[in-house]
């Protein structure tokens, strides 16, 4: 069963996942003594193409100043009793693998540039088991029919039989706590000056989800959207307050509404 607390978990390294990727010590960040109940925790997964540094790490992109910045912004705007983060070690977060039986612990999971994972049958298992046993994954940073072609050959594997579909303005999730624009998009930083906040052919932000079968949303899509960028550069004055805002608020509205169903 899937707890709201992370308080409990153990320490220990995380050695490998089931597809065979070695994460050292110097690429897994966790907290050993964690002192607060809510843990921001990255998903671990296998990767395919456009691997950015060869090793699968895609992953860890915008890892820890997206986490540090999140944290901080969730702490401040709700009552949620969040673990601080370290913006340059990363202490304070977690980053877990579907191999990981403590991830059962945790309610809410974050998966960035998911158009380039290749989830093993193993992993598309474990991570159907938990999302089906009360868990809730954001997934976030990719774009184009390319990506999201990816993302979705692993994803019907987890969910051969459930269908994607664009979350309703009237969805709880996007009311929990603020009320949410479906209309403006979120680009990453690198867009910045060049006129455009589209990337590839990802022209159109898509806010899309997978339910389970009492109606609870279990994965929330951000597609053709960089919210890690968002909370990663919120003290950068280049880069627009606005959507900085709306970032936090929508990854805000994903971990009240993951506690809380």
């Amino acid at each position: 069963m899937i707890r709201s607390t992370s308080a409990r978990i153990c320490a220990g390294a995380l050695l490998a996942t089931s597809a065979g990727f070695v994460a050292t010590q110097e690429t897994v960040f966790d907290t050993a003594n964690p002192t607060a109940e809510f843990q921001f925790t990255r998903l671990i997964y296998s990767s395919g193409y456009g691997d950015f540094d060869g090793w699968g790490r895609n992953w860890r992109i915008d890892w820890p100043h997206a986490e540090f910045h999140f944290m901080q912004g969730l702490t401040r705007l709700t009552r949620i009793d969040g673990e601080e983060v370290n913006r340059y070690s990363g202490d304070g977060a977690r980053a877990i693998s579907l191999s990981d039986d403590s991830i059962f612990n945790y309610p809410w999971l974050y998966a960035v540039e998911v158009g380039r994972w290749v989830l093993s049958d193993y992993e598309a298992g474990r991570l159907r088991e938990y999302l089906l046993r009360g868990g809730f994954l954001m997934v976030d940073d990719f774009h184009g029919s390319r990506q999201w072609s990816g993302f979705l050959a692993s994803m019907v594997r987890v969910f051969p039989d459930r269908p994607i579909l664009e979350i309703p303005e009237d969805d709880e999730v996007l009311h929990v706590l603020y009320d949410l624009d479906q209309g403006v998009q979120i680009h990453g930083i690198r867009l910045l000056g060049s006129g455009q906040t589209w990337e590839g052919n990802g022209y159109v932000p898509h806010w899309r989800g997978i339910y389970d079968d009492s109606g609870r949303l279990m994965v929330a899509i951000n597609f053709n959207m960089d919210l890690g960028d968002a909370w990663e550069h919120a003290d950068w004055p280049e880069y627009p307050e606005p959507l900085t805002a709306l970032a936090y608020r929508y990854a805000v509205n994903y971990v009240m509404y993951a506690i809380t169903h």
